[in-house]
């Protein structure tokens, strides 16, 4: 992560789901207009490995994103360009095990370069607001 980004948030839900359920959601990027309706479509061309790239539309806008990193069931970072900005979105499973429920923290950054960084950054944390609530509920679904 650039911690000198003119925005960055973070954000953390505690999903009471199997890491892997969570982990699955958010790597079967074909799937997620599935469960969040902010996504209109999505779509990765080959596996989820560095380097290759997945196409998707959210709040009117076509993105085209590039894998940069992952770490099967911790870690999955990617860049991307929209219409007006670069994105470097970031999710960080964390597994914290307590007695009677299994609490995972999902955590995602994004980097966007524009003229607007306080006005981006509340829209920013909105969407990844909502993009990890839509997450959680889908998540904790047990049919």
């Amino acid at each position: 992560m650039d911690a000198t980004a003119p925005v960055i948030v973070r954000l953390t839900a505690v999903v009471d789901a199997p890491p892997e359920r969570v982990w699955a959601l958010h790597t079967d990027i074909d799937a997620w207009a599935d469960w969040n309706t902010d996504v209109d479509q999505a779509r990765l061309d080959g596996p989820l490995l560095p380097g290759n790239s997945f196409y998707w539309k959210t709040h009117g806008m076509d993105i085209t994103s590039t894998i940069r990193e992952v770490v099967p069931g911790r870690r999955l970072v990617w860049g991307g360009t929209g219409r007006r900005h670069r994105r470097r979105p970031r999710l960080d499973l964390r597994v914290d095990r307590q007695p009677g429920h299994r609490p995972h923290r999902g955590v995602l950054e994004r980097r966007p370069v524009d003229a607007a960084p306080q006005q981006l950054g509340q829209a920013l944390e909105q969407s990844l607001t909502t993009w990890l609530a839509r997450m959680k509920t889908r998540a904790e679904r047990t049919d």
